[in-house]
């Protein structure tokens, strides 16, 4: 198939003060083995030698800015607001794609005109860029993302432009949940597929992350679409909300001995 008729992929990265992996993160997106890649870059006005990062690789951006937003979900709206592209992703600073990812997703939703949203394999990183775990991917729908069962690592969601035109953009009242509440969304429409053995990303954990920082914020902020769905208090997304404030201290122990 020629280049011009493959489907064109538009790829977000929202940033903030993280040019220490920021280089990374636009080189693993520029290194696609994808020919038809749309790339945006929304800075939040960093400080740190950002921009300096963002404009070496000026050239082969479809899209930068470097100004004050509203925080991540505002860049990421802002970044779509752009995108011209039929398959959508957003990849963040201190994140990186494997080679294959993008190619590997889109031949999946070309071959599977009824599904959504694909995703596969994350591995854990660390500051260094070296494996320290991997994300428990596994296949979930409408109904277990009700329940909690989230099990979708957003590093590797590829997704079609027109359930963004249709149920986006992202709400952005949610610091954390943004990326599961558009899930909710989606599957409640149509089919999302996760394709297991296939790795596509790494997600970066260190000190200063989000996850790592706000882990319980981001369980209250599903339990806000959880409730506000209709869902009832004696409900397993519940159960994990809890337990996850149990074990939390746990896992952010195990991340500072890596």
């Amino acid at each position: 198939m020629k280049p011009t008729a493959l489907p064109l992929v538009s790829i977000v990265t929202p940033s903030f003060n993280q040019a220490s992996f920021l280089e990374e993160t636009i080189k693993s997106v520029l290194g696609q083995d994808y020919p038809r890649i749309e790339y945006i870059v929304i800075d939040g006005g960093s400080t740190d030698g950002s921009v300096d990062v963002i404009k070496k690789y000026q050239s082969r951006l479809a899209f930068w800015v470097s100004e004050q937003d509203k925080g991540q979900t505002d860049a990421i709206n802002k970044g779509f607001n752009r995108a011209s592209g039929d398959i959508l992703a957003w990849i963040n600073s201190d994140d990186t794609y494997h080679p294959k990812a993008v190619g590997e997703a889109v031949s999946y939703l070309m071959e599977h005109p009824d599904v959504a949203m694909v995703y596969a394999d994350c591995n854990f990183i660390n500051e260094r860029g070296e494996v320290i775990g991997k994300f428990a991917s596994r296949q979930t729908d409408y109904q277990k993302l009700r329940r909690g069962y989230v099990h979708i690592p957003q590093q590797t969601m590829f997704f079609r432009a027109k359930y963004w035109k249709e149920l986006g953009p992202l709400d952005p009242s949610f610091y954390f949940a943004m990326d599961y509440d558009l899930w909710v969304r989606i599957a409640k429409h149509a089919p999302i597929k996760y394709l297991p053995g296939r790795t596509w990303a790494n997600f970066r954990i260190h000190t200063s992350s989000k996850t790592n920082v706000n882990d319980e914020r981001g369980w209250k902020e599903m339990l806000r679409v959880h409730y506000r769905d209709g869902g009832s208090f004696f409900t397993p997304i519940v159960a994990k909300y809890y337990t996850r404030k149990i074990i939390g201290p746990l896992w952010k122990w195990r991340i500072k001995k890596s």
